[in-house]
């Protein structure tokens, strides 16, 4: 079929159906997104990505007895084996659901079965008005008059109102049984397109201490294929496991809002916090609206001022993995290997898995950045570490300054030098982690620097370099073994 144009008797925007009146919101459970495809300026229309689960209540006049129900509107990346539809009390129950997948005009078609509309033909006279009964290629109307029309071609669709055009899909349901009356029935069902991750940013006040003004937000994503208005939102932070890949989805060429800019929804007043299983959620105390092909931001909690600590670590992350000992002399050590920046604090409260950018006033006083780094989920009262990159005035070279080897003994020593150079204008410190990674067992011989920890997979020193200046870092490992050790044919 071809494309037709959806021509609306009142003018405006494509809409969604107005939900019937109800007492309660809908209510949002979103889970943390890992990727970063929801929250991306660009891309398709429709996500599979992300997580959440949709409580909402519907209205229904019920005839009683035997009766087909159309609910539109809903996502188009919604999980069809999961929708569950409930009526109260035990007359009425469902004896089949169908679920009509959005496909651009095709799905907004369907959304309009149940509907009264008029078929435009193509020099624009009408063709026939009354209920929609069935769309697709050839539509059925059912006049008023009770005849039933069968159209095969035609140009477009006349909606009374634009609310009746629904971008999504639609359930069609059958029930049966109960008695007629206005009854309201709970919907849930999960569905792709919608998720949030935090997001954080931290700014480094100037000075020698290192002093933090801290600010953790909620980022939500939505490109489920609908607006939310209104809605209560929980959020779960946390690994949930789930057993069904994301669906991938043809490209979609669908009317869609633009994207909003990122907007704080609620007020200060922070998230409630509440256990879930092993997860963590925040419910927030106000409604919050979600454009489709938007990103929110809704504060996590309110800005405070954190200690920090800025640390610049040395560390080749070489371990050793073997069952036998590595007497060849050159392992493939880098002569050369860029010295990172950290940044260190405590967390005060639970800080869900997201991304935190780090900031510093410059002379000109505009904040700069440092830095961008992932945040593990970090519970309170624990250490989070996010990486800023490269520290551009340090550097460090290696070489190895003796080797020895005898497999007869069941002895191998080695002697390594460091150079760390700062050519920076103020003193640093630089922690250097050393992974020994010839064989499990050894032993430091000779430091030119005490270690300040030792473990059987790490030695560990703290190197003071002057401004302008460099430090040597010398030391010795012996490493033994016994034939008990060693794999045996």
């Amino acid at each position: 079929m071809s494309r037709r144009l959806l021509v609306l008797a009142i003018a405006g925007a494509i809409a969604l159906p107005a939900f019937a009146a109800t007492d309660e919101r809908t209510a949002l459970t979103l889970y943390r997104a890992e990727g970063d495809q929801l929250f991306a300026t660009n891309g398709e229309a429709v996500s599979g990505d992300g997580y959440a689960v949709v409580h909402e209540r519907r209205s229904f006049d019920l005839k009683g007895g035997a009766q087909d129900l159309s609910i539109d509107g809903l996502p188009s990346a919604l999980d069809s084996e999961a929708l569950s539809l409930r009526f109260p009390g035990k007359g009425t129950r469902v004896v089949s659901q169908r679920l009509l997948l959005g496909q651009g005009f095709d799905g907004a078609v369907a959304g309009l079965v149940g509907h009264n509309v008029t078929a435009i033909g193509t020099t624009g006279q009408p063709i026939a008005s009354g209920m929609l009964v069935r769309g697709g290629d050839t539509l059925v109307i059912r006049e008023a008059s009770g005849q039933a029309s069968l159209i095969k071609s035609y140009a477009a669709l006349r909606a009374a109102d634009a609310t009746d055009f629904a971008r999504g899909s639609t359930l069609q349901v059958r029930v049966t049984g109960g008695s007629a009356g206005n009854t309201t029935a709970q919907l849930d069902y999960p569905t792709s397109g919608l998720g949030w991750r935090g997001a954080y940013v931290a700014t480094i006040a100037p000075g020698t201490t290192c002093k933090m003004n801290f600010d953790a937000s909620a980022s939500i994503a939505n490109r489920s294929g609908r607006d939310w208005k209104e809605v209560s939102l929980k959020l779960v932070a946390g690994d949930a496991q789930r057993a069904k890949a994301p669906p991938t989805r043809d490209k979609m060429f669908m009317y869609r809002a633009a994207p909003a800019p990122m907007a704080m929804d609620v007020a200060s007043t922070g998230p409630r916090q509440a256990t879930l299983g092993d997860l963590r959620t925040y419910s927030l105390p106000a409604a919050v609206d979600l454009p489709d092909g938007s990103v929110t931001q809704t504060p996590l909690y309110d800005s405070r001022t954190l200690d920090c600590e800025r640390e610049a670590v040395y560390d080749t992350n070489t371990r050793y993995y073997g069952n036998q000992p590595r007497l060849e002399r050159d392992i493939g050590m880098p002569p050369t290997t860029q010295i990172v920046s950290n940044l260190r604090f405590k967390a005060f409260d639970a800080l869900p898995a997201g991304y935190l950018r780090v900031l510093t006033t410059d002379r000109d006083g505009n904040a700069e950045l440092l830095g961008e780094g992932r945040l593990d989920d970090t519970p309170k009262g624990k250490d989070a570490t996010v990486s800023l990159g490269n520290a551009f005035d340090l550097t460090a070279t290696r070489e190895q300054t003796a080797f020895s080897a005898d497999a007869a003994s069941h002895r191998m020593d080695e002697g390594t030098r460091l150079t760390l150079t700062n050519a920076g204008d103020t003193k640093r410190t630089i922690t250097v982690r050393e992974h020994p990674s010839r064989w499990r067992a050894w032993t430091v011989t000779s430091s030119s620097i005490k270690p300040t920890k030792s473990t059987p997979e790490l030695l560990e020193f703290q190197v003071e370099v002057p401004a302008n200046g460099s430090v040597i870092l010398d030391y010795a490992l012996r490493y033994t073994w016994a034939d008990a050790d060693l794999p045996h044919p």
